[in-house]
C-alpha cells in the first residue's frame, strides 16, 4: 500500500461493460479491489458509507479531445461524430480541460446502466452524487502523477485501449484503440511509442485500469518500470 499522510477518504471506481473495479483511499493508504463482477455491488461494504470525494468513470471509447479554440457546444455532436460512430439515442456531454487547453467531448451511451447505479448509491459526505466522466478524463488528470519525462498512462478492459502520452507539460496524443485482447493492447501501444520515437526502455507505463501478474510481467519485459495508480 502506498502511504499518502492525509486524512481525506476518498473512492475512485472504474466501470466498463464487463464490471467494475474500486479503489479506495483511507487513513493515508489506498486499497485496490481488482475487477469484479456487476452482480457484488450490492454487497460490496465500500459502497454503503461516503467519502469526502468519489470519482466515477466509466470506459467509453466514444470520446474525443478538442481544442478549446476549435470549441463550440452547440457542435459538440458533430465533432464527436467526427471520429466515433454515434447512434441517433446517444447522448453527447462534454467537459473543459483548462490544464490541456482542451475540451473533452464525450458520450456515455454503451447501454449499461452500472455506473448511473453507483452515482446513486455512492455518494459524498455531504450527500451529493458524483458525476460519471469517461476514463480519459482520469487518464489526463493521472498524468501529473507521472514522474518521468516521457509519461505513458493507460487503461484496458472490455476490447478497449484508453492511451495518453505526454513528454513533460506537452500532451502527445489521448487516444482509444480497439484491443480484443491484452497482446493487441500492448501491438498500439508499442506502435504509438514508435511513431512518437519515445524508448520504452526509459519510460515507465502506468496504468488505470487493474493488471494481472502475466500482463504486468509482459510489460516489464519492454518498460524501465510499471506502475499501477
Amino acid at each position: 500500500m502506498d502511504s499518502l499522510h492525509t486524512s481525506t477518504t476518498g473512492i475512485s471506481i472504474q466501470v466498463s461493460l464487463s464490471g467494475y473495479s474500486f479503489k479506495v483511499l483511507e487513513g493515508g493508504f489506498i486499497r485496490s479491489s481488482g475487477w469484479q463482477g456487476a452482480d457484488r455491488i450490492f454487497t460490496t461494504p465500500e459502497f454503503q458509507r461516503r467519502y469526502d470525494r468519489v470519482d466515477i468513470s466509466l470506459l467509453t471509447p466514444k470520446c474525443t479531445l478538442v481544442p478549446e479554440s476549435f470549441f463550440q457546444p452547440e457542435a459538440a455532436r458533430t465533432l464527436l461524430a467526427d471520429v466515433v460512430a454515434l447512434e441517433s439515442a446517444d447522448a453527447v456531454e462534454f467537459v473543459r480541460m483548462p490544464e490541456q487547453g482542451a475540451v473533452l467531448v464525450y458520450s456515455n451511451t454503451l447501454g449499461e446502466s452500472l455506473s448511473r447505479v453507483l452515482s446513486l448509491t455512492v455518494l459524498d459526505t455531504s450527500g451529493s452524487q458524483a458525476p460519471v466522466l469517461p476514463e480519459m478524463f482520469y487518464l489526463l488528470q493521472s498524468l501529473p502523477l507521472c514522474e518521468d519525462y516521457n509519461k505513458v498512462v493507460a487503461s484496458w478492459r472490455d476490447g478497449w485501449l484508453h492511451l495518453v502520452v505526454a513528454q513533460g507539460r506537452t500532451l502527445l496524443l489521448s487516444n482509444v484503440y480497439q484491443a480484443p485482447d491484452f497482446t493487441t493492447a500492448e501491438y498500439y501501444l508499442f506502435l504509438v511509442l514508435k511513431k512518437l520515437q519515445l524508448n520504452p526502455e526509459v519510460s515507465t507505463v502506468c496504468f488505470r485500469t487493474p493488471l494481472g501478474p502475466e500482463e504486468e510481467m509482459s510489460l516489464y519485459r519492454y518498460f524501465k518500470a510499471v506502475v499501477q495508480l
